[in-house]
């Protein structure tokens, strides 16, 4: 399976393209020559579509722009190749050692709370600490297919209900969604997705509140109440080092650690009583 890429960049010809990516990372012309082993003429060329630029010269100066691989598909496209990176499903056998990887991470991590989530933060895949913390959170209804935390955790819903400091945390998660964007730019259906969030009346009103999410911190706690049981936690997101695959490159892997002694112990006693169901 080949990934073609996404549309996030505008227009369609390989020049229009390179100078989206080189405004974007704020470059000058000179600026991605130097960096890229070229000449401020040749940049220009291109850009203008007045050179066509081999493969190995689209790549590299891809690499110096660091341009996700989904978006380096969209350039080699453009100018006129094939693209060179492929996107497999995560339980394809091109990617059994990515898959294997996550899985043992995710039982490692038991009984507390992991997750896999792709690019636009729907989860793939999910731990049993995880399916307890969000089937808990949700009920009496099941979890949303596909399950997206942001629209979980934002939007209208019992998990947003659940969260004690919303208003702390949606100025942070939506930072984070930014952040943690490959590349540092979001994809079109993540962008949509955040944007129809920023217009919800209740979220543009609490950004537009004098101080929003300035509140220094190491981490930033989620605190939910669970069965009226207060859990205070805070994640830590892993990524796949050196991806040559689009699916691997875009994959991430969020465990949920308790953030003082209480959290710890009311989680126990919350797995114990659910085991005993």
């Amino acid at each position: 399976m080949v990934m073609v890429g996404s549309a996030s960049s505008p227009g369609s010809a390989l020049g229009d393209q390179l100078r989206h990516w080189r405004r974007l990372r704020r470059l000058s012309q000179l600026d991605l020559a130097s960096a890229a082993g070229s000449t401020p003429r040749y940049v220009s060329f291109v850009e203008s579509g007045r050179a066509r630029p081999s493969r190995q010269m689209i790549e590299r100066l891809a690499r110096t722009l660091d341009v996700p691989l989904r978006d380096r598909n969209v350039l080699l496209l453009a100018g006129g190749y094939a693209p060179s990176y492929a996107g497999e499903p995560l339980d394809s056998p091109q990617l059994r050692q990515v898959s294997a990887a996550l899985t043992a991470m995710l039982e490692q991590h038991d009984p507390l709370p992991a997750v896999v989530l792709n690019r636009s933060w729907d989860v793939l895949r999910a731990n049993q600490g995880a399916q307890l913390l969000f089937g808990r959170l949700c009920a009496p209804e099941p979890m949303p297919e596909p399950a997206n935390v942001l629209e979980m955790v934002i939007g209208p819903g019992p998990v947003r209900r659940a969260v004690r400091n919303w208003d702390s945390v949606v100025p942070h998660l939506l930072e984070r969604a930014r952040r943690e964007a490959v590349g540092g730019v979001l994809d079109d259906r993540t962008a949509e997705l955040v944007r129809g969030l920023r217009a919800r009346s209740d979220v543009a009103a609490l950004l537009a509140a004098p101080g929003a999410g300035l509140e220094a911190a190491p981490v930033v706690d989620v605190r939910f109440e669970v069965d009226g049981v207060p859990l205070n936690l805070f994640s830590v997101v892993s990524t796949i080092g050196t991806p040559i695959d689009v699916t691997a490159q875009e994959l991430r892997l969020e465990s949920f650690f308790p953030s003082d002694d209480a959290t710890r112990e009311n989680w126990s006693r919350l797995r114990a009583a659910c085991c005993q169901v």
